[in-house]
């Protein structure tokens, strides 16, 4: 099982970001996507989530407007988009399939967002 993460780097604020998380070893389709994040000296937390074939999403209330989650079960991969985004977006994001008790986590990509 392998999910990896691309597309961080380091953005103003404002600015715009698009993640991705190519998943492989697993029937893909068959697992809710999330994505996490975790700023240095705090816990872990859900960003957004979509269910396994796309048709609902879940955003916390900070990313609410700014950030979509969608996803290509034809190409195994997770997206993030992040928009009009702010310091305290600034995180390592990480990809996350779940299905009942399978738990499955990405390595995570670096997001820096400052002037």
């Amino acid at each position: 099982v392998q999910l990896v993460e691309s597309g961080g780097g380091l953005v103003q604020p404002g600015g715009s970001l698009r993640l991705s998380c190519a998943a492989s070893g697993f029937t893909f389709s068959r697992y809710a996507m999330s994505w996490y994040r975790q700023a240095p000296g705090k816990e872990r937390e859900l960003v957004a989530r979509i269910t396994s074939a796309g048709d609902n999403t879940y955003y916390a209330d900070s990313m609410k407007g700014r950030f979509t989650i969608s996803r290509d079960n034809a190409k195994n991969t997770v997206y993030l988009q992040m928009n009009s985004l702010k310091p305290e977006d600034t995180a390592v994001y990480y990809c996350n399939a779940r299905r009942s008790s399978l738990d499955y986590w990405g390595q995570g990509t670096q997001v820096t967002v400052s002037s």
